[in-house]
């Protein structure tokens, strides 16, 4: 179920990334205003995340989620009726379009930490990693299926039945999660003791809160927490920009585009729990921080360099390639951010994901505001070039990280967080 939100929500995100190829010239919108309505969505998110993860800390994983997913759906529908420029003042189309992407921000920032949250109060230490990578393969999928699914719809009835349409989904899922989820496993009328038995059954669902002031304290949060920024940087490189890159530079038509940017997320879809999987066996020799640096650093190394080439590629074929792989192995280090995140949490499951993630918007705004910047002023290979810039300066952090005193990285948990349990590696 968790994969499925995963899927819906990228769903709700990304569909006006290819609809933007033809709702922005009818609404009269340019490249600069389209990267500040990409930005809004991004804004609202990271605004909401640390509330949206205390909530689900004091309130629980199911209500938190179910009345997310509903809120998606509403703020989708809205955005397909934004009013048309006829009769209409440029400004309030633009105002009204980038308030629609605010909400949806903000209704979506729950879903991976929460998502993370449920991960830790189900499943025991030793799997999470893998867990959380399905969570996130439901991303890939729903990028790869977004954008030749957009391309053919908007072609056919239009971009704002774009929106109509891929609405229907978080209705649905919402409504799923509330009648079938429970906070933790006991609770859960259909689970038998053998289900039982390969669950984090001992825990207890969270009904604890604490202040982000208090997680700012602890070093190794931080320094985690602007390591994500290189995610969202990346990641909304290739969420918001790919399509358009596809047809605007390398040719493709508006359908061929929609389907040749499915591929790195296809791509994503094999290499994220390919990487959950890797960090769970280097974990159990290893503990679960150092399996964390060994992947992201390789990961994001990869796939930096991987970017740099697709920039520079001389045909349309090798350029796909290399974003194919820079997809997948940024995807392959996903889950390993995210474990981390619980792992020094532990009953601040919720907050400190949220925390993250906030950090990892930070970045995704950075990328969706200077990347049309740096296109109009420079060209697409500096834009994509930046990014690898972002990789790096990642790669060189988790370096600093790893050479932490080792009872700080192992089950360390901060004094000040009180009554917090520790849990092996």
């Amino acid at each position: 179920m968790l994969t499925g939100f995963a899927f819906v929500s990228y769903l709700q995100r990304i569909n006006i990334s290819v609809a933007a190829e033809l709702m922005g010239p009818e609404l009269h919108l340019s490249k600069i205003q389209i990267g500040q309505v990409f930005s809004s969505f991004l804004i609202g998110y990271g605004i909401f995340q640390i509330p949206g993860g205390l909530f689900a800390d004091r309130f629980g994983t199911r209500l938190t989620l179910a009345i997310s997913a509903a809120l998606w759906g509403v703020c989708t529908v809205f955005t397909g009726m934004i009013p048309s420029p006829v009769g209409t003042a440029a400004g309030t189309i633009f105002m009204a379009l980038w308030l629609a992407r605010f909400c949806l921000g903000g209704t979506e920032a729950t879903t991976y930490p929460v998502g993370a949250l449920a991960v830790h109060n189900w499943i025991r230490p030793p799997g999470r990693a893998y867990a959380n990578s399905w969570m996130f393969a439901g991303t890939s999928l729903a990028a790869a299926f977004a954008t030749p699914f957009v391309s053919w719809l908007m072609l056919r009835m239009g971009w704002r039945w774009v929106f109509f349409i891929t609405s229907l989904p978080a209705f649905v899922v919402a409504l799923l999660w509330w009648f079938f989820s429970t906070n933790s496993p006991r609770q859960h009328r259909f689970i038998n003791q053998a289900e039982l038995a390969i669950t984090n059954s001992d825990a207890e669902p969270v009904r604890r809160a604490y202040g982000f002031g208090i997680l700012l304290r602890d070093r190794k949060i931080v320094l985690l927490c602007v390591s994500y920024m290189a995610e969202g940087y990346l990641l909304f490189i290739f969420v918001f920009w790919l399509y358009i890159y596809l047809v605007e530079v390398r040719g493709f038509s508006m359908m061929n585009g929609g389907l040749i940017a499915a591929l790195p997320w296809l791509t994503g879809l094999a290499f994220t729990p390919l990487g959950g999987l890797v960090a769970d066996r280097i974990a159990a020799r290893r503990g679960r921080l150092p399996a964390a640096k060994y992947i992201i650093m390789t990961a994001y190394t990869i796939s930096g360099v991987l970017l740099f080439v697709a920039a520079y590629a001389p045909r349309g074929g090798l350029c796909v390639a290399a974003l194919c792989l820079s997809v997948g192995f940024l995807m392959a280090a996903e889950a390993s951010f995210w474990v981390s995140a619980t792992y020094l949490a532990g009953e601040c499951a919720g907050a400190v994901s949220g925390l993250m993630n906030t950090a990892g918007i930070v970045g995704g705004i950075a990328s969706t505001s200077l990347i049309p910047i740096l296109v109009a002023h420079f060209n697409w290979p500096t834009a994509f070039g930046s990014g690898t810039l972002v990789a790096i300066a990642c790669v060189s952090l988790w370096i600093i990280i790893a050479k932490q005193r080792e009872s700080e990285q192992l089950g360390h948990v901060p004094a000040n967080f009180p009554n917090l349990r520790k849990e092996p590696s």
